[in-house]
């Protein structure tokens, strides 16, 4: 099939994007639409003794302004995590509640405290300087190991544990202990993961839009899963009906984990619609995100790695400290699993002991982002590995290649609860050591030395996770024979228009330009989880398949009357129905186009075909890779050139 799974496509969406026809949630203005800012709390850690909004309220141009107090007057709820770490098999925790806006105490730089909506957002935010706020400050602890120490400042003074929400565990403390007393070699590493906040290409946004004709919401927002944002709104915030709010998330430049959850900002606009009677917009600008959006990473981490005379490993031992900022939020509790679950990496060790604490602080607070807590796994395991390379003098590929698994011990269960079910390790490194010319490092080191610079190289192996939790995918076929695919995930930059297009376009046989694509709309796509943690091509990739099976079983009866054959002589293959043994056939369009006819075969059949598809991301799988980096550095001056950047990846079919 013409542009199937595998061939060079030109992205369909890259059209509207090039060409400046993308839509936003910035590009979208509605009727009487008013505009928002919020006033953000500058101190880490205060009490609000006061707020007086009389001058904000008096400015030409001001519409309303809402307080923490209006809020708890409308009842409007906070927002909480997504999960706790019991729901993944870890402990309770401490959970929170983060307030919408703020009435009484603040907890980080960035908490809202009031909400200014004005007919332009000049006037908003010219506004905001006119409310006074009366703030008692009060001792805050920003610096994640002191919090972990409670010498100063509690986040939560109910907290019975501190300033720790809980601490994970995996292993068996005593089985590590006895292997690192009988180990020939102990290497250690003290890391720091800074913390970071993801600055997108496209700021957040949102627009709210309530219909008192019917107690109906609209959410404009960038949101790389509505539908969960449309649960929390509908359970957590408002406590309506789902049917009552519709999410729309457009285009959006950029997720990467940040635009997973909701935001306080995407209540305020909806509440202020209702309460003044018109749509309302808030569009955040950089400085915003740095202090609004959710942080991520911050986590120090020390460990140790116990080897043999030979540089096989015998045990792990590690102990974390990983940041949550002010509040436990959205799925901050998987990164605090997945630091320690990918700690052992692809090798082969079954001896562990590995912990890590969740520490509020005075910050603000954080979530997931690219790989949520598998890179602080990986560092600490391949730094772990060139220490020990160093001390017992091996070589840096030859010591990960006495310890990485076999193909021969897979399916291997690792002690912290993965199941690697497949995976060519030792083939990936040694194919990235080859396309790296590891064995002509030497020679071109004396040709760096000689013109007065240095030469060095490092390898590292990674495995991560991919596919969590289910998804629903559905297609549609219209009267001309042509397909919609309406997605549970959403595309922020990944391209699904035009990959799953071109499954669909495989195993359906209908030519790609035929074949459409809705998402990011609760309203026109039933259910879908989004898109994060490596999961859409998987899940929601084998729903579309199963989906696109569905489809074909339930055309099969239809093209066996068509073609004048029994059902069970009817084959499919190459996009056509075709009667066994014969030359007789029937592309799949005009098969779905027979679904619409005004009578005859209807009257069976059904009029429209269409199918959903389900697939659960357990068990899940796991990517790995190998990728080896040489530099070259001026001792005079510090320069670092990268010179060479090999990667080997494994990654299943490509798409």
């Amino acid at each position: 099939m013409k542009f199937g799974i595998g061939q060079a496509v030109r992205r369909v969406e890259d059209r509207r994007f090039l060409t400046g026809h993308g839509r936003f949630v910035a590009d979208i203005d509605l009727t009487r639409q008013a505009f928002g800012a919020v006033l953000y709390s500058p101190h880490a850690h205060a009490r609000i003794l006061s707020i007086d909004t009389s001058n904000a309220e008096q400015q030409s141009g001001v519409i309303g302004v809402l307080t923490g107090q209006d809020c708890r007057a409308d009842k409007i709820g906070g927002l909480t995590p997504k999960f706790m770490p019991e729901r993944m098999g870890g402990p309770p925790g401490y959970s929170t509640v983060r307030p919408i806006l703020i009435a009484d105490t603040v907890r980080s730089v960035g908490d809202r405290i009031a909400f200014v909506i004005a007919e332009s957002e000049e006037t908003a935010r010219t506004a905001l300087d006119l409310i006074e706020v009366d703030f008692e400050p009060l001792p805050a602890v920003v610096e994640l190991e002191e919090a972990a120490r409670n010498t100063s400042a509690q986040v939560w003074p109910d907290c019975k544990t501190g300033n720790i929400s809980c601490t994970i565990e995996f292993g068996d403390a005593a089985a590590t202990e006895t292997a690192f007393k009988c180990a020939a070699h102990v290497v250690s590493a003290r890391l720091e993961n800074n913390r970071l906040c993801a600055n997108p290409i496209e700021p957040r946004a949102a627009i709210g839009d309530y219909s008192a004709a019917d107690s109906h919401f609209t959410l404009y927002t960038c949101s790389q899963a509505p539908h969960q944002v449309r649960s929390i709104m509908a359970e957590k915030v408002f406590g309506v009906a789902e049917t009552k709010i519709r999410v729309i998330s457009p285009d959006v430049g950029g997720g990467f984990g940040m635009k997973a959850d909701p935001y306080p900002e995407d209540v305020l606009v909806l509440w202020a619609s209702r309460k003044f009677g018109r749509p309302v917009k808030w569009v955040g600008n950089r400085s915003e995100a740095l202090i609004g959006d959710s942080h991520a990473r911050d986590m120090v981490v020390e460990g140790e790695l116990a080897l043999d005379e030979n540089g096989i490993i015998l045990a792990i031992r590690a102990h974390g400290i990983h940041g949550l900022g002010a509040y436990f939020s959205g799925a901050a509790a998987a990164p605090l699993f997945y630091a320690l679950m990918f700690i052992p990496g692809a090798y082969n060790v079954q001896t562990v002991y590995l912990t890590n604490s969740a520490v509020f602080t005075h910050t603000p607070p954080f979530s997931v982002y690219r790989g949520a807590g598998r890179p602080e796994g990986t560092y600490l395991i391949e730094r772990l590995m060139d220490k020990a390379a160093v001390e017992l003098g091996i070589d840096g590929l030859e010591i990960r290649r006495r310890n990485l698994i076999t193909v021969d011990a897979l399916p291997y269960q690792t002690p912290v609860e993965h199941i690697y079910d497949s995976g060519e390790f030792h083939r990936i490194m040694a194919e990235c050591a080859k396309q790296s010319d590891w064995d002509g490092f030497e020679a071109r080191r004396k040709i760096t030395e000689g013109d007065g610079k240095l030469r060095g190289r490092a390898v590292s192996y990674f495995i991560e996770r991919g596919g969590n939790f289910n998804e629903r995918m559905e297609l549609k076929c219209d009267p001309g024979g042509d397909v919609t695919i309406f997605a549970g995930t959403h595309s922020h930059g990944q391209g699904h228009a035009t990959v799953y297009a071109q499954m669909v376009s495989g195993w359906l046989g209908v030519d790609i330009e035929r074949i459409g694509f809705v998402q990011g709309d609760t309203d026109k796509v039933l259910f879908g989880r989004g898109t994060m943690a490596a999961r859409s091509s998987l899940v929601g990739g084998c729903a579309l398949k199963m989906a696109a099976d569905e489809m074909i079983k339930k055309a099969k009866p239809m093209a066996a009357q068509l073609l004048e054959s029994a059902e069970t002589d009817i084959e499919f293959t190459d996009g056509e129905f075709r009667v066994t043994g014969t030359d007789r056939a029937m592309p799949f369009a005009d098969v779905a186009k027979a679904f619409f006819a005004p009578a005859g075969f209807t009257e069976s059949f059904g009029v429209g075909l269409e199918a959903a598809g389900f697939h659960s991301g357990d068990p899940p799988n796991f990517p790995n890779g190998c990728h080896i980096a040489e530099v070259v550095v001026d001792p005079e001056t510090g320069k670092v050139e990268v010179e060479r950047y090999t990667a080997v990846d494994d990654v299943g079919v490509v798409i």
